[in-house]
């Protein structure tokens, strides 16, 4: 159940589109909200500096507080912590780490006094740093419901792994999902798998009693298509699985993956790829 969300905040107007987003949770289920902070450690030397920033950061904390409570569901819990540490996007993956079950929601982009392009530069760092679920927001105006979820499905394997988390948000939204099929080629074997893929995933979320639709495009570029498509039926919400780098200090995000966050103004929801088996349903590996 979707019920800890973590929110990286700079206290530009940008950062505060994860926790818009967190609210829009809130008003379908309960939901402990938690805005993350984060000093760098680098100004240590400078202990005025940092009393500074913490203060700034407290008050500007209190005031958010203040301004979003209200819009709060469910008895919806909103708190705050302000970390300390080296590297921004490692605090905020711990803190989200910290819940047993936790989902992340951020803008990638904003800026602060304190440390520019705080977000902008971390989002993507966050993303492929953590196994927990991320959703992501670029400029745009975040959606008064969640009624269309678009689950774009590729000829990769792990491209299911995507289906579980977007199956429980449509469930609280109420939402529809379209299961696209998306190619840059007519390859025959391709379509075949993409087919079948598609077949199976429709089957589960239909089995879980959602609304489904299905279509299948073929472009140059899956991202262009992906985001036209969600654009053209006012999706709410587009599902993608991104890739993880091999150690942390080899952050990398697909570039698909990559290429649909820069490019959608719709929020996109971002699983990384793991081996696992979902009893009763299919195994996202094979």
């Amino acid at each position: 159940m979707i019920k800890n969300f973590i929110v990286p905040v700079d206290f530009s107007d940008d950062s505060l589109k994860g926790l818009d987003l967190a609210t829009l949770f809130s008003q379908k289920t309960y939901c402990n909200i938690q805005m993350v902070y984060v000093q760098k450690k680098t100004a240590e030397h400078f202990p005025s500096r940092i009393r500074e920033e913490f203060n700034y950061a407290k008050d500007k904390f209190e005031g958010i507080t203040q301004n979003y409570i209200h819009k709060l569901g469910n008895n919806s819990k909103l708190r705050y912590i302000i970390k300390k540490g080296p590297k921004v996007y490692e605090e905020i993956v711990n803190q989200a780490e910290s819940y047993k079950d936790s989902v992340i929601a951020a803008s990638t982009h904003g800026a602060s006094g304190f440390e520019e392009f705080f977000i902008g530069s971390n989002a993507f760092k966050i993303i492929s740093a953590t196994t927990r679920p991320v959703i992501t927001i670029r400029k745009g105006i975040v959606p008064k419901d969640i009624s269309r979820i678009i689950l774009p499905i590729d000829a990769m394997v792990e491209t299911r792994q995507k289906v579980p988390m977007t199956a429980e948000i449509a469930e609280l939204f109420g939402a529809e999902v379209h299961v696209l099929e998306v190619s840059s080629t007519k390859n025959s074997k391709i379509l075949k798998r993409l087919s079948a893929y598609s077949k199976q995933v429709s089957g589960y979320l239909k089995g879980r009693g959602l609304t489904v639709k299905t279509d299948s495009i073929v472009g140059n570029n899956i991202s262009d298509i992906t985001v036209e498509y969600a654009q053209s039926v006012n999706a709410g919400m587009i599902s993608i699985i991104t890739e993880q780098g091999t150690s942390i200090t080899n952050l990398i995000l697909g570039n698909q993956a990559q290429q649909i966050l820069n490019k959608s103004i719709i929020p996109v929801l971002n699983i990384t790829p793991r081996e696992m088996h979902f009893k009763g349903t299919f195994n996202t590996l094979g």
